[in-house]
């Protein structure tokens, strides 16, 4: 049974089995399953520390538009011994809701060490590391890297995923040759290929003509 709510903010929840997506929405497995996922919201790998509300499976649910383009550009890595690793597409409101309420509590700083060390968490809102709405929440937008296929290793991009600072905005000069090679390997594949990339992250790509443009939806990742 799937129940929908509408809310003055265009937020659109939805409760259904783990194979009932939203229409628009599909498992990227179902689509291109060697795309490798490792969703850090779901574990305790993360800028909070713990599990994230609304991440209840290791599985990327994105648009279908999203999805196809993924698996084209899965199949150019391949070819090159690479693959795409994907740490977040979809994402709940209510995970977005997590972060702003963990923003505000201003002592919990568990992870600052690894994820904010030159950032006062009470700046977080400020320079836009947490916002009240995020794109992920459309269903058009991915955070990933690179992966060699040989090593089953992350390619160096001078920065972890989700690290606060100026170390990880795309063109960002104090990282070393190879590394901005990787970030621009990446760059180029996921825009050539019909995405948006973020001035202040090198990990974030949004489909350029996104079908949900202006809706936020609440269903779980089940």
């Amino acid at each position: 049974m799937k129940k929908i709510f509408f809310t003055t903010l265009l937020l659109t929840s939805f409760i259904f089995k783990a194979q009932d997506l939203p229409k628009g929405f599909v498992y990227l497995e179902d689509i291109a399953p060697s795309i490798k996922v490792e969703l850090r919201y779901l574990s305790n790998n993360n800028f909070i520390g713990k599990p994230i509300e609304g991440y209840k499976s290791n599985c990327v649910i994105i648009t279908k538009e999203t999805a196809v383009l993924l698996k084209k550009i899965q199949q150019e890595l391949l070819k090159k011994e690479l693959s795409l690793k994907i740490f977040d597409a979809y994402r709940p409101q209510q995970a977005v809701n997590h972060f702003v309420k963990w923003a505000r509590v201003l002592n919990d700083t568990l992870m600052k060490k690894e994820y904010y060390p030159n950032v006062a968490k009470s700046t977080l809102f400020k320079k836009g590391y947490i916002a009240s709405k995020s794109g992920h929440s459309r269903g058009s937008t991915v955070d990933l890297t690179i992966v060699n296929t040989k090593t089953n290793k992350e390619l160096n991009m001078g920065s972890p995923y989700d690290f606060f600072g100026i170390k990880s905005h795309p063109f960002n000069q104090s990282i070393t040759k190879i590394e901005k090679q990787n970030r621009m390997l990446l760059r180029k594949v996921m825009v050539d290929n019909g995405f948006n990339p973020y001035k202040n992250e090198w990990w974030h790509f949004t489909l350029k003509k996104e079908p949900f443009p202006k809706t936020y939806f609440n269903f779980l990742i089940n």
